[in-house]
Protein backbone atom coordinates (compact mmCIF):
# COMPACT_ATOMS: atom_id res chain seq x y z
CA UNK A 1 0.00 0.00 0.00
CA UNK A 2 1.42 3.46 -1.22
CA UNK A 3 2.09 6.06 1.60
CA UNK A 4 -0.21 8.74 0.08
CA UNK A 5 -3.39 5.84 0.47
CA UNK A 6 -2.76 5.34 4.33
CA UNK A 7 -5.11 7.36 6.35
CA UNK A 8 -4.23 6.12 9.99
CA UNK A 9 -7.54 5.90 12.30
CA UNK A 10 -7.13 7.99 15.47
CA UNK A 11 -8.28 7.03 19.15
CA UNK A 12 -10.19 8.51 21.86
CA UNK A 13 -9.92 6.17 24.71
CA UNK A 14 -13.11 7.23 26.85
CA UNK A 15 -12.64 4.11 29.94
CA UNK A 16 -11.51 6.85 32.43
CA UNK A 17 -15.35 8.86 31.42
CA UNK A 18 -18.37 8.00 29.35
CA UNK A 19 -16.81 4.01 29.58
CA UNK A 20 -17.38 3.71 33.63
CA UNK A 21 -20.23 6.48 33.58
CA UNK A 22 -22.57 4.27 31.33
CA UNK A 23 -21.99 1.15 32.91
CA UNK A 24 -21.05 1.51 36.44
CA UNK A 25 -22.62 5.16 37.01
CA UNK A 26 -19.42 7.32 37.32
CA UNK A 27 -17.72 5.13 40.15
CA UNK A 28 -14.32 4.78 39.34
CA UNK A 29 -12.19 6.72 41.81
CA UNK A 30 -8.86 8.65 40.87
CA UNK A 31 -6.72 5.78 42.85
CA UNK A 32 -7.94 3.32 41.00
CA UNK A 33 -6.96 5.32 37.66
CA UNK A 34 -3.81 6.45 38.61
CA UNK A 35 -1.38 2.97 38.37
CA UNK A 36 -2.89 2.11 35.10
CA UNK A 37 -1.92 5.89 33.39
CA UNK A 38 2.17 5.05 32.59
CA UNK A 39 0.82 2.12 30.34
CA UNK A 40 -1.82 3.81 28.77
CA UNK A 41 0.14 6.76 28.46
CA UNK A 42 2.38 4.81 26.36
CA UNK A 43 -0.33 3.47 23.86
CA UNK A 44 -0.68 6.39 21.80
CA UNK A 45 -4.05 7.28 21.63
CA UNK A 46 -5.26 10.73 20.11
CA UNK A 47 -6.76 11.67 23.33
CA UNK A 48 -7.65 10.47 26.51
CA UNK A 49 -11.39 11.66 27.64
CA UNK A 50 -11.38 11.56 31.49
CA UNK A 51 -13.19 15.06 32.96
CA UNK A 52 -16.36 16.26 32.23
CA UNK A 53 -19.68 14.96 31.77
CA UNK A 54 -21.13 13.46 35.06
CA UNK A 55 -17.52 12.91 36.57
CA UNK A 56 -17.58 16.27 38.30
CA UNK A 57 -20.85 15.67 40.17
CA UNK A 58 -19.96 11.65 41.03
CA UNK A 59 -16.65 12.98 42.20
CA UNK A 60 -18.33 15.33 44.82
CA UNK A 61 -21.64 13.58 45.83
CA UNK A 62 -20.26 9.89 46.00
CA UNK A 63 -16.78 9.14 46.02
CA UNK A 64 -15.91 12.25 47.83
CA UNK A 65 -13.06 13.00 46.21
CA UNK A 66 -12.21 16.79 44.93
CA UNK A 67 -12.98 16.80 40.94
CA UNK A 68 -10.32 19.62 40.46
CA UNK A 69 -7.46 17.48 41.90
CA UNK A 70 -8.26 14.30 40.19
CA UNK A 71 -7.75 16.25 36.79
CA UNK A 72 -4.23 17.78 38.28
CA UNK A 73 -3.32 13.97 39.14
CA UNK A 74 -4.34 12.84 35.59
CA UNK A 75 -2.57 15.60 33.89
CA UNK A 76 0.89 15.14 35.98
CA UNK A 77 0.27 11.03 34.77
CA UNK A 78 0.10 11.48 31.14
CA UNK A 79 3.03 12.87 29.80
CA UNK A 80 2.19 12.86 26.24
CA UNK A 81 -1.38 12.10 25.67
CA UNK A 82 -4.07 14.51 25.34
CA UNK A 83 -6.57 15.16 28.01
CA UNK A 84 -10.46 15.97 26.88
CA UNK A 85 -13.38 16.71 28.64
CA UNK A 86 -17.58 16.94 27.92
CA UNK A 87 -18.85 20.10 28.52
CA UNK A 88 -22.85 20.95 28.13
CA UNK A 89 -22.48 24.17 26.57
CA UNK A 90 -23.85 26.98 28.65
CA UNK A 91 -25.05 24.29 31.52
CA UNK A 92 -21.14 23.81 32.09
CA UNK A 93 -21.43 20.25 33.84
CA UNK A 94 -24.66 21.04 35.74
CA UNK A 95 -28.45 21.42 34.60
CA UNK A 96 -29.00 25.21 34.05
CA UNK A 97 -27.65 27.68 32.01
CA UNK A 98 -24.87 29.69 33.50
CA UNK A 99 -23.95 33.59 33.14
CA UNK A 100 -21.53 33.71 30.49
CA UNK A 101 -18.75 34.53 33.43
CA UNK A 102 -19.18 31.36 34.87
CA UNK A 103 -18.72 29.33 31.70
CA UNK A 104 -15.13 31.82 30.74
CA UNK A 105 -14.14 30.97 34.29
CA UNK A 106 -14.38 27.22 34.03
CA UNK A 107 -13.25 27.01 30.71
CA UNK A 108 -10.13 29.29 31.76
CA UNK A 109 -9.75 26.94 35.19
CA UNK A 110 -10.21 23.60 33.13
CA UNK A 111 -7.26 24.21 30.68
CA UNK A 112 -5.01 25.44 33.27
CA UNK A 113 -5.15 22.22 35.66
CA UNK A 114 -4.42 20.20 32.19
CA UNK A 115 -7.35 19.86 30.07
CA UNK A 116 -6.48 20.39 26.13
CA UNK A 117 -9.59 19.50 24.37
CA UNK A 118 -13.09 20.13 25.20
CA UNK A 119 -16.06 18.56 23.84
CA UNK A 120 -18.82 21.29 24.26
CA UNK A 121 -22.53 20.16 23.14
CA UNK A 122 -26.20 21.47 23.87
CA UNK A 123 -29.16 19.56 24.34
CA UNK A 124 -30.96 21.06 21.48
CA UNK A 125 -28.64 21.71 19.42
CA UNK A 126 -28.68 25.18 19.64
CA UNK A 127 -25.30 27.16 18.49
CA UNK A 128 -26.42 30.42 20.58
CA UNK A 129 -25.85 28.09 23.50
CA UNK A 130 -22.04 26.84 22.43
CA UNK A 131 -20.37 30.14 21.34
CA UNK A 132 -19.31 31.42 25.06
CA UNK A 133 -17.14 27.85 25.55
CA UNK A 134 -16.06 28.10 21.78
CA UNK A 135 -14.65 31.46 22.03
CA UNK A 136 -13.21 31.01 25.86
CA UNK A 137 -11.57 27.78 24.94
CA UNK A 138 -10.11 29.59 22.11
CA UNK A 139 -9.02 32.33 23.88
CA UNK A 140 -6.95 29.83 26.22
CA UNK A 141 -5.40 28.56 23.17
CA UNK A 142 -7.41 24.98 23.48
CA UNK A 143 -8.79 22.39 21.39
CA UNK A 144 -12.16 23.54 20.53
CA UNK A 145 -14.30 20.70 19.44
CA UNK A 146 -18.22 20.89 19.10
CA UNK A 147 -20.49 18.00 19.32
CA UNK A 148 -23.60 17.76 17.44
CA UNK A 149 -26.19 15.52 19.29
CA UNK A 150 -27.24 13.02 16.59
CA UNK A 151 -31.51 12.29 16.40
CA UNK A 152 -33.58 11.45 14.01
CA UNK A 153 -37.00 13.06 12.72
CA UNK A 154 -37.80 15.05 10.38
CA UNK A 155 -35.87 18.15 10.65
CA UNK A 156 -32.39 16.46 10.59
CA UNK A 157 -32.21 16.01 6.91
CA UNK A 158 -28.47 15.64 5.48
CA UNK A 159 -28.84 19.45 5.00
CA UNK A 160 -29.89 20.37 8.21
CA UNK A 161 -26.40 18.41 9.71
CA UNK A 162 -24.29 19.96 6.47
CA UNK A 163 -25.50 23.52 7.53
CA UNK A 164 -24.51 22.86 11.69
CA UNK A 165 -21.40 21.59 10.26
CA UNK A 166 -20.82 24.95 8.42
CA UNK A 167 -22.29 27.36 11.67
CA UNK A 168 -20.01 25.02 13.92
CA UNK A 169 -16.85 25.90 11.78
CA UNK A 170 -17.52 29.87 11.44
CA UNK A 171 -18.15 29.73 15.22
CA UNK A 172 -14.43 29.00 15.83
CA UNK A 173 -14.27 25.32 16.29
CA UNK A 174 -11.59 23.10 15.88
CA UNK A 175 -12.76 19.78 14.75
CA UNK A 176 -16.61 18.88 15.00
CA UNK A 177 -18.19 15.70 16.81
CA UNK A 178 -21.38 13.69 15.51
CA UNK A 179 -22.49 12.48 19.69
CA UNK A 180 -24.79 9.55 18.95
CA UNK A 181 -25.80 9.00 22.61
CA UNK A 182 -28.50 6.45 22.12
CA UNK A 183 -26.88 4.71 19.59
CA UNK A 184 -29.35 5.57 16.88
CA UNK A 185 -26.48 6.19 13.77
CA UNK A 186 -26.67 2.73 11.75
CA UNK A 187 -23.97 1.75 9.14
CA UNK A 188 -25.29 2.47 6.00
CA UNK A 189 -26.54 6.06 7.14
CA UNK A 190 -23.22 6.95 8.71
CA UNK A 191 -22.22 6.45 5.33
CA UNK A 192 -24.59 9.16 3.94
CA UNK A 193 -23.91 11.33 6.83
CA UNK A 194 -19.56 11.34 6.84
CA UNK A 195 -19.69 12.28 3.46
CA UNK A 196 -22.14 14.82 3.90
CA UNK A 197 -20.09 16.38 6.51
CA UNK A 198 -17.03 15.95 4.58
CA UNK A 199 -18.58 17.97 1.76
CA UNK A 200 -19.16 20.50 3.81
CA UNK A 201 -17.08 21.42 6.49
CA UNK A 202 -12.86 20.89 6.59
CA UNK A 203 -13.18 20.48 9.81
CA UNK A 204 -11.33 16.94 11.10
CA UNK A 205 -14.59 14.96 12.25
CA UNK A 206 -15.35 12.95 15.42
CA UNK A 207 -17.89 9.94 15.61
CA UNK A 208 -19.08 9.19 19.37
CA UNK A 209 -21.66 6.44 19.77
CA UNK A 210 -22.66 3.89 21.84
CA UNK A 211 -23.56 0.37 21.56
CA UNK A 212 -26.62 0.09 23.21
CA UNK A 213 -28.86 -1.11 20.42
CA UNK A 214 -25.93 -3.42 18.94
CA UNK A 215 -24.76 -1.95 15.60
CA UNK A 216 -22.14 0.49 16.71
CA UNK A 217 -18.86 -1.12 15.57
CA UNK A 218 -20.57 -1.80 12.29
CA UNK A 219 -21.08 1.68 11.93
CA UNK A 220 -17.76 2.79 12.98
CA UNK A 221 -16.17 0.72 10.03
CA UNK A 222 -18.51 2.45 7.65
CA UNK A 223 -17.93 5.68 8.62
CA UNK A 224 -14.67 4.91 8.88
CA UNK A 225 -14.37 4.29 4.84
CA UNK A 226 -16.61 7.48 4.55
CA UNK A 227 -13.98 9.95 5.99
CA UNK A 228 -14.07 9.80 9.35
CA UNK A 229 -11.02 11.10 11.31
CA UNK A 230 -11.80 9.80 15.22
CA UNK A 231 -13.56 7.33 16.81
CA UNK A 232 -14.24 6.83 20.46
CA UNK A 233 -14.00 3.51 21.93
CA UNK A 234 -13.56 1.84 25.67
CA UNK A 235 -11.18 -0.64 26.66
CA UNK A 236 -13.10 -4.58 26.63
CA UNK A 237 -13.74 -4.88 30.07
CA UNK A 238 -15.74 -1.38 30.24
CA UNK A 239 -16.96 -1.79 26.51
CA UNK A 240 -20.15 -3.13 24.79
CA UNK A 241 -23.84 -2.37 26.61
CA UNK A 242 -24.43 0.98 26.86
CA UNK A 243 -20.92 1.77 26.72
CA UNK A 244 -18.61 2.34 23.35
CA UNK A 245 -17.20 -0.58 21.04
CA UNK A 246 -13.94 -2.20 22.41
CA UNK A 247 -10.67 -0.37 21.67
CA UNK A 248 -8.78 -3.55 20.67
CA UNK A 249 -11.90 -4.77 18.73
CA UNK A 250 -11.36 -2.04 16.59
CA UNK A 251 -7.54 -1.57 16.47
CA UNK A 252 -8.04 -4.92 14.99
CA UNK A 253 -10.48 -4.76 12.60
CA UNK A 254 -8.73 -1.86 10.86
CA UNK A 255 -5.42 -3.58 11.11
CA UNK A 256 -3.63 -3.86 7.61
CA UNK A 257 -5.93 -1.67 5.79
CA UNK A 258 -5.19 1.85 4.84
CA UNK A 259 -6.98 2.94 8.38
CA UNK A 260 -4.19 1.08 10.31
CA UNK A 261 -4.35 2.57 13.91
CA UNK A 262 -0.83 1.31 14.70
CA UNK A 263 -1.63 0.59 18.22
CA UNK A 264 0.04 -2.22 20.05
CA UNK A 265 -2.16 -4.84 21.12
CA UNK A 266 0.01 -6.38 23.88
CA UNK A 267 -0.09 -2.85 25.26
CA UNK A 268 -3.87 -2.70 25.10
CA UNK A 269 -3.89 -6.43 26.40
CA UNK A 270 -2.06 -5.25 29.43
CA UNK A 271 -4.38 -2.17 29.88
CA UNK A 272 -7.27 -4.63 30.16
CA UNK A 273 -5.97 -7.10 32.13
CA UNK A 274 -5.38 -4.19 34.47
CA UNK A 275 -9.46 -3.05 34.40
CA UNK A 276 -10.50 -6.16 33.93
CA UNK A 277 -10.90 -7.66 38.32
CA UNK A 278 -12.42 -3.88 38.30
CA UNK A 279 -15.33 -5.18 35.97
CA UNK A 280 -15.78 -8.24 37.81
CA UNK A 281 -15.98 -6.35 41.18
CA UNK A 282 -18.50 -4.06 39.89
CA UNK A 283 -20.75 -7.25 38.93
CA UNK A 284 -20.16 -8.85 41.84
CA UNK A 285 -21.54 -6.11 44.00
CA UNK A 286 -24.26 -5.19 41.80
CA UNK A 287 -22.35 -1.88 40.68
CA UNK A 288 -22.79 -3.13 36.58
CA UNK A 289 -26.18 -4.50 36.32
CA UNK A 290 -26.04 -6.75 33.56
CA UNK A 291 -29.19 -5.35 31.67
CA UNK A 292 -27.01 -2.80 30.57
CA UNK A 293 -24.69 -4.85 28.82
CA UNK A 294 -27.27 -5.95 26.53
CA UNK A 295 -28.88 -5.33 23.29
CA UNK A 296 -31.61 -3.24 23.68
CA UNK A 297 -33.32 -2.92 19.80
CA UNK A 298 -36.09 -0.41 21.59
CA UNK A 299 -33.80 1.98 21.35
CA UNK A 300 -34.13 2.36 17.50
CA UNK A 301 -38.05 1.64 17.12
CA UNK A 302 -38.48 4.54 19.63
CA UNK A 303 -35.33 6.44 19.59
CA UNK A 304 -34.97 6.39 23.31
CA UNK A 305 -31.47 6.46 24.66
CA UNK A 306 -30.81 3.34 26.93
CA UNK A 307 -30.98 5.05 30.47
CA UNK A 308 -33.41 6.87 29.32
CA UNK A 309 -36.22 3.78 29.37
CA UNK A 310 -34.63 2.48 32.73
CA UNK A 311 -35.84 5.75 34.30
CA UNK A 312 -39.78 5.58 32.91
CA UNK A 313 -39.16 1.83 34.13
CA UNK A 314 -38.48 2.82 37.65
CA UNK A 315 -41.26 6.18 37.25
CA UNK A 316 -43.95 3.50 36.15
CA UNK A 317 -43.09 1.22 39.23
CA UNK A 318 -43.05 3.77 41.90
CA UNK A 319 -46.73 4.31 40.58
CA UNK A 320 -47.66 0.63 40.47
CA UNK A 321 -48.42 1.12 36.40
CA UNK A 322 -45.72 -1.39 35.04
CA UNK A 323 -48.67 -2.32 32.51
CA UNK A 324 -48.39 1.42 30.89
CA UNK A 325 -45.08 0.90 29.59
CA UNK A 326 -45.88 0.39 25.89
CA UNK A 327 -48.24 2.86 26.06
CA UNK A 328 -45.83 5.52 27.61
CA UNK A 329 -42.44 4.58 24.83
CA UNK A 330 -45.45 5.30 22.42
CA UNK A 331 -46.38 8.83 23.77
CA UNK A 332 -42.92 9.49 23.81
CA UNK A 333 -42.36 10.32 19.86
CA UNK A 334 -45.82 12.57 20.35
CA UNK A 335 -44.45 15.07 23.19
CA UNK A 336 -40.66 14.88 21.34
CA UNK A 337 -43.02 16.43 18.36
CA UNK A 338 -44.95 18.78 20.61
CA UNK A 339 -42.03 20.66 22.30
CA UNK A 340 -40.19 21.31 19.06
CA UNK A 341 -38.33 17.94 18.11
CA UNK A 342 -35.27 17.82 20.42
CA UNK A 343 -32.47 15.83 20.38
CA UNK A 344 -33.28 13.17 23.62
CA UNK A 345 -29.92 14.18 25.87
CA UNK A 346 -29.44 15.42 29.50
CA UNK A 347 -31.90 16.73 30.05
CA UNK A 348 -34.42 16.95 26.96
CA UNK A 349 -34.26 13.50 27.82
CA UNK A 350 -35.73 13.26 31.16
CA UNK A 351 -37.58 15.97 30.31
CA UNK A 352 -39.74 14.20 27.66
CA UNK A 353 -39.77 11.35 29.16
CA UNK A 354 -41.46 12.80 32.66
CA UNK A 355 -43.94 14.36 30.43
CA UNK A 356 -44.84 11.38 28.24
CA UNK A 357 -45.43 8.97 32.06
CA UNK A 358 -47.77 12.22 33.56
CA UNK A 359 -49.89 12.18 29.95
CA UNK A 360 -50.83 8.64 30.21
CA UNK A 361 -50.91 8.37 34.02
CA UNK A 362 -53.62 11.18 33.93
CA UNK A 363 -55.38 9.97 31.34
CA UNK A 364 -55.10 13.24 29.58
CA UNK A 365 -52.32 14.97 27.83
CA UNK A 366 -50.97 17.68 29.54
CA UNK A 367 -53.42 17.80 32.22
CA UNK A 368 -50.76 18.10 34.25
CA UNK A 369 -47.03 19.46 32.87
CA UNK A 370 -43.94 19.72 34.80
CA UNK A 371 -42.31 22.85 35.45
CA UNK A 372 -38.97 21.81 32.94
CA UNK A 373 -41.99 21.52 30.41
CA UNK A 374 -42.81 25.01 30.77
CA UNK A 375 -39.70 25.94 30.58
CA UNK A 376 -38.88 24.82 27.78
CA UNK A 377 -42.13 26.02 26.00
CA UNK A 378 -40.90 29.48 27.79
CA UNK A 379 -37.66 28.85 25.60
CA UNK A 380 -35.63 28.68 29.15
CA UNK A 381 -33.42 25.48 27.33
CA UNK A 382 -32.59 27.97 24.04
CA UNK A 383 -34.58 27.29 20.59
CA UNK A 384 -35.53 24.22 19.05
CA UNK A 385 -35.07 23.01 15.71
CA UNK A 386 -39.14 23.00 14.90
CA UNK A 387 -42.08 25.02 16.38
CA UNK A 388 -43.88 23.38 19.18
CA UNK A 389 -47.40 22.57 19.00
CA UNK A 390 -49.64 25.56 19.33
CA UNK A 391 -52.07 23.79 21.03
CA UNK A 392 -49.94 22.37 23.65
CA UNK A 393 -48.31 25.78 23.70
CA UNK A 394 -52.11 27.19 25.07
CA UNK A 395 -53.03 24.74 27.24
CA UNK A 396 -49.56 24.24 29.01
CA UNK A 397 -48.39 28.01 29.63
CA UNK A 398 -52.07 29.54 29.07
CA UNK A 399 -51.42 33.63 29.75
CA UNK A 400 -47.82 32.97 30.60
CA UNK A 401 -47.19 32.27 26.79
CA UNK A 402 -46.68 35.89 26.20
CA UNK A 403 -43.86 35.68 28.57
CA UNK A 404 -41.83 33.08 26.15
CA UNK A 405 -38.36 34.38 25.71
CA UNK A 406 -36.39 34.00 21.97
CA UNK A 407 -32.97 35.34 22.71
CA UNK A 408 -30.43 33.26 24.07
CA UNK A 409 -31.39 32.23 27.40
CA UNK A 410 -28.07 33.40 29.02
CA UNK A 411 -28.55 36.90 27.60
CA UNK A 412 -31.16 37.12 30.34
CA UNK A 413 -28.47 36.06 33.29
CA UNK A 414 -26.53 39.08 34.99
CA UNK A 415 -22.94 38.04 35.84
CA UNK A 416 -22.72 35.68 38.96
CA UNK A 417 -18.97 34.63 39.96
CA UNK A 418 -18.61 37.55 42.41
CA UNK A 419 -22.17 36.89 44.25
CA UNK A 420 -21.25 33.09 43.94
CA UNK A 421 -17.70 33.70 45.76
CA UNK A 422 -19.38 36.07 48.53
CA UNK A 423 -21.43 32.70 48.88
CA UNK A 424 -18.78 30.26 49.84
CA UNK A 425 -15.76 32.01 50.75
CA UNK A 426 -15.66 31.19 54.33
CA UNK A 427 -14.96 27.30 52.08
CA UNK A 428 -12.63 28.44 49.77
CA UNK A 429 -9.35 27.15 49.81
CA UNK A 430 -8.40 27.40 45.84
CA UNK A 431 -9.50 29.15 43.03
CA UNK A 432 -11.42 26.01 41.43
CA UNK A 433 -13.59 25.51 44.81
CA UNK A 434 -15.55 28.98 43.55
CA UNK A 435 -16.35 26.98 40.38
CA UNK A 436 -17.73 23.50 42.27
CA UNK A 437 -20.06 25.45 44.19
CA UNK A 438 -21.12 27.66 41.17
CA UNK A 439 -22.14 24.42 39.15
CA UNK A 440 -23.69 21.94 42.99
CA UNK A 441 -24.41 24.30 45.93
CA UNK A 442 -25.24 22.10 48.54
CA UNK A 443 -22.96 19.04 47.22
CA UNK A 444 -19.91 21.12 47.21
CA UNK A 445 -20.91 22.34 50.54
CA UNK A 446 -21.07 19.06 52.08
CA UNK A 447 -17.66 17.96 50.21
CA UNK A 448 -16.31 20.94 51.93
CA UNK A 449 -17.44 20.22 55.28
CA UNK A 450 -16.04 16.78 55.10
CA UNK A 451 -12.57 18.01 53.66
CA UNK A 452 -11.92 20.20 56.68
CA UNK A 453 -12.97 17.24 58.96
CA UNK A 454 -10.06 14.98 56.98
CA UNK A 455 -7.83 17.75 57.14
CA UNK A 456 -8.46 18.34 61.06
CA UNK A 457 -8.71 14.77 61.65
CA UNK A 458 -4.83 14.42 60.01
CA UNK A 459 -3.52 18.12 61.85
CA UNK A 460 -4.64 16.16 64.96
CA UNK A 461 -2.64 13.06 64.23
CA UNK A 462 0.43 15.51 63.19
CA UNK A 463 0.24 16.74 66.84
CA UNK A 464 -0.16 14.03 69.02
CA UNK A 465 2.52 12.68 66.90
CA UNK A 466 4.94 15.55 67.89
CA UNK A 467 3.66 15.03 71.63
CA UNK A 468 4.02 11.48 72.27
CA UNK A 469 0.98 10.26 71.85
CA UNK A 470 2.09 7.96 69.44
CA UNK A 471 4.99 5.85 69.02
CA UNK A 472 7.26 6.70 66.49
Amino acid sequence: MSEEMKKPLKITETVLRDAHQSLIATRMTTEQMLPIIPKMDEVGYYAVECWGGATFDACLRFLKEDPWERLRKLRDGFKKTKLQMLFRGQNILGYRPYADDVVEYFVQKSIANGIDIIRIFDCLNDVRNLQTAVTACNKEKGHAQVALSYTLGDAYTLDYWMEMAKRVEDMGADSLCIKDMAGLLVPQKATELIQALKSSTSLPIELHTHYTSGVASMTYMKAVEAGCDIIDTAMSPFALGTSQPATEVMVEAFKGTQYDTGLDQNKLAEIADYFRPMREEALDSGLMNPKVLGVNIKTLLYQVPGGMLSNLISQLKEQGQEDKYEEVLAEVPRVRKDLGEPPLVTPSSQIVGTQAVFNVLMGERYKVATKETKDILLGKYGQTVKPFNPEVVDKVLGADKDKAITCRPADLLEPELDKIEAEMKQYKQQDEDVLSYALFPQVATEFFKYRQAQQTKVDTTIADTKNGAYPV
